[in-house]
């Protein structure tokens, strides 16, 4: 990855001042990284994707669902974690509205590697085109670990519009755990980027309810 252009201190005050003065709310506020680009051509230029797994999570409450066989349902018994198995699946018979539904319930799914091939065939393509298909568990995997990488997971994607945003944290975190999180996810889109640093127009972090902090 590419060296970080923002100083330190400069990330250390816009991240005080975005914390400084917010009111108690009755959720727990999210923060966002929020990027404009330059000099890029969404319609010509090539598209990427990348995902990284923040240092510190970002989204602890964030659902993730489990889609299991029997040794992995017996293990998250065990630790208190809910399950799905593919009878459950197979009961929304490819319905388009009821997968839909189904996804719009998660943030991102995990599935015992013994049937992950097999959801395509009974769900259809749906889980896939919702960016919602589920993430492999092996067996002897730590599934706590697993839930907490999905809910750490960032992911940048470029679309048709030069604007991206993700959530690097929550307001309850601390400012060194939100340091971490804003530079490790600045610096690996940066990385992204076809001319790194020269493709940032501006890029900000704010929480759910309060004023945008320019950080470049």
């Amino acid at each position: 990855m590419s060296a970080s252009k923002i100083p330190p201190q400069q990330m250390q005050e816009c991240i005080t001042a975005m914390l400084a003065g917010r009111k108690e709310r009755k959720f727990k506020e999210s923060i966002d990284l929020q990027v404009n680009l330059k000099n890029y051509d969404a319609q010509k230029d090539k598209r990427f994707s990348g995902s990284l797994r923040l240092p510190n999570n970002c989204r602890p409450k964030m659902k993730v669902g489990v889609i299991a066989d029997l040794i992995l349902e017996d293990a998250c018994k065990k630790i208190g974690i809910e399950t799905m198995n593919m009878d459950d699946l197979k009961k929304l018979n490819k319905n388009k509205k009821l997968v839909k539904k189904l996804c719009a319930g998660y943030g991102a799914f995990l599935a015992s590697d013994s049937v992950i091939k097999q959801i395509p065939r009974v769900v259809g393509p749906h889980m896939n085109r919702a960016g919602k298909f589920p993430s492999a568990i092996v067996p002897g995997e730590d599934i706590t670990d697993k839930v907490a990488e999905q809910q750490s997971t960032i992911k940048f994607q470029l679309k048709k519009v030069l604007c991206l945003a993700t959530c690097i944290g929550h307001a309850d975190m601390t400012e060194e755990e939100i340091r971490q999180n804003v530079n490790m996810a600045i610096n690996f889109l940066v990385s992204l980027l076809k001319k790194n640093w020269q493709n940032l127009k501006s890029a900000y972090i704010k929480t759910t309810m309060g004023n945008p902090q320019r950080l470049y």
